[in-house]
């Protein structure tokens, strides 16, 4: 069973890596090493795991069964390693992260500034910015990401819900009539985020039927800031994060619009490199931050 063990990491290692000579390199063996313990997996099993091709691997059913197990074994394991071997020693090093600019106004920032504290021999480089950054091409550590995940991986984890809210000046809300149903606003002048113009706008409300709209758009930006700024200066409709609009509610300079319908909340997820160590500050720096109370 010991040996078993060893060959199911190897095997995770592998395809996580994409190539038994990328998994080799890391674990310090051979590529034959690597091919004969994932073989003698597969012969124990009595199941092919991985077809081979001289390119690339590609899983089969029994092997994606297999890997998500596997990866939830090193996940146990090289957690508990590393509360061991940090409490032994201080961690150092440092941490490239990306994230939108937006989420500098939530509490995320909180949780980042207690593991810096906790942790102040790890040097953070924070990039916030709503172009979004390519982890990999542009040597990032970590990204935070908004939005729906298009897949689901061991190298993601989910953080929080940003609940939204649809926002407005008192200024615009004057010039028009008190809406009664989302389709009321269906004319009215909105501000859109252009990388979401896409994501249908849907209400939701208690004992009723959801109701989709099609806003009118008059101006379109990129940024999320932006976009509560135009709206505040009394531009139109805007739909943000509810946490950007908090203290505009409580001082009356923007008012909730339509407050028994509610919008779907956006997530909020980091992502890594799929062949960075999981037992190492990436996954300290994650583990924190899910954490976090928000």
């Amino acid at each position: 069973m010991i040996d078993n063990l060893r060959q199911l990491a190897i095997f995770a290692k592998t395809i996580d890596h994409g190539s038994f000579r990328k998994a080799a390199g890391e674990l310090r063996l051979s590529p034959s090493v690597v091919s004969s313990q994932i073989s003698q997996l597969e012969e124990a099993l009595g199941v092919a795991l991985i077809y081979r091709s001289t390119r690339k691997l590609r899983l089969t059913k029994e092997g994606e069964v297999m890997l998500v197990a596997a990866h939830r074994m090193l996940e146990v394991v090289e957690g508990e390693f590393l509360k061991l071997s940090s409490s032994a020693s201080e961690p150092s090093g440092e941490l490239e992260i990306t994230a939108p600019s937006v989420l500098t106004l939530s509490p995320l920032m909180d949780a980042i500034a207690a593991f810096s504290k906790t942790y102040p021999r790890i040097h953070l480089s924070l990039d916030f910015s709503d172009a979004r950054r390519d982890i990999i091409d542009d040597g990032f550590d970590i990204a935070i990401r908004m939005g729906k995940r298009k897949r689901r991986s061991a190298a993601m984890r989910k953080l929080f819900k940003a609940q939204r809210v649809l926002v407005a000046s008192q200024e615009f809300l004057q010039k028009h009539d008190t809406p009664m149903l989302p389709t009321d606003l269906e004319k009215w002048d909105w501000i859109t985020l252009k990388p979401a113009q896409h994501i249908p706008v849907v209400f939701s409300a208690n004992n009723r039927d959801p109701i989709r709209i099609a806003p009118k758009t008059s101006v379109f930006t990129n940024d999320a800031q932006a976009l509560y700024r135009l709206a505040r200066a009394g531009a139109g409709l805007a739909i943000v994060p509810t946490f950007l609009a908090q203290d505009a509610f409580v001082s009356g300079d923007m008012i909730h619009v339509l407050p028994e319908w509610s919008l779907d909340p956006v997530e909020v997820f980091a992502s890594w490199p799929e062949n960075a160590p999981t037992n190492g500050l990436i996954r300290l720096f994650v583990d924190a931050i899910s954490d976090a109370d928000y």
